[in-house]
């Protein structure tokens, strides 16, 4: 979902070669070394993750070597070619316990395989390779995969009563928006480091979910909020992951716009019809 989008964002910029599953797997380093080596970049963006929260507490092994030792081996390979990478991490390297928005700096303590993984890689990256960008980033929707977004106008279209988790807060944030600040990241050679990068302001997936229904007119729709214990997944979700964008600003750097306007352009692009 990212991915696809960043290609063609930074296509506008860069000469930009994709590689996806077929052409190198990030879990093989002979392998990726080869795919990585052959396009003799000047830099990397990493962006290959097990991404299915739930399915890592099941495939634990599989998400350790996807997240922690896939990145470890694209590091490994900037390194060798010494040239920089750019990480793409997640919300989910903190508990969420934090009263307010967490910042670069603070302590991540994951509570999900999911977090923990992500955070191994972060971590992977960091010792790798000096020169880096780990972009910590949430709550993703996109043109070019499944995302909350479609899963609620599915769900309402099946005429279904809707149950959406009321008791985690975080920032949705559409992966154009993000293609756009991870190019200017990149053009702006701000300071190696940590950032948080995701549309501004902030909901629950109860809030995110009505704001979708009313922006295509399915007011008909009615959604009860339920707890996270109630809703039965397999992962423990971080009750707070908003994320300050401090290191951003402190680059001179716009913060990106608000969420609510980020979903209304998605939703137009996506040619979703109101009802």
């Amino acid at each position: 979902m990212l991915g696809r989008d960043l290609v063609e964002i930074m296509s506008n910029r860069f000469e930009v070669s994709g590689i996806d599953l077929e052409d190198g797997d990030v879990t093989r380093l002979d392998e990726i070394r080869e795919a990585i080596g052959s396009r003799r970049p000047e830099f990397i963006v990493h962006c290959a993750a097990y991404t299915d929260v739930d399915g890592c507490e099941v495939e634990k092994d599989l998400a350790y070597r996807v997240n922690a030792i896939g990145s470890r081996n694209v590091a490994e390979c900037a390194a060798e070619l010494d040239v920089p990478i750019l990480y793409i991490s997640t919300d989910f390297v903190f508990s969420g316990e934090r009263k307010g928005p967490y910042r670069e700096y603070d302590r991540p303590d994951p509570i999900s395989e999911y977090g923990y993984t992500k955070l191994v890689g972060e971590r992977f990256v960091r010792d790798r390779q000096r020169r880096h960008y780990i972009v910590r980033t949430s709550w993703l929707f996109g043109r070019h995969g499944r995302n909350f977004v479609e899963t609620i106008l599915d769900r309402a279209n099946e005429g279904k009563r809707l149950q959406v988790v009321v008791d985690q807060v975080g920032s949705p944030t559409y992966t154009r928006d993000l293609g756009h600040k991870l190019t200017q990241l990149i053009q702006a050679r701000a300071g190696w480091g940590i950032y948080h990068i995701t549309n501004s302001g902030s909901c629950s997936w109860c809030d995110f979910a009505r704001r979708i229904l009313s922006e295509v007119g399915r007011v008909d729709v009615l959604v009860d909020p339920i707890s996270s214990d109630q809703s039965g997944r397999a992962a423990r979700r971080p009750a707070n992951s908003v994320l300050e964008n401090r290191a951003l600003r402190a680059e001179g750097l716009a913060a990106m716009r608000p969420w609510q306007e980020a979903l209304s352009d998605y939703l137009v692009n996506s040619n979703v019809t109101t009802g």
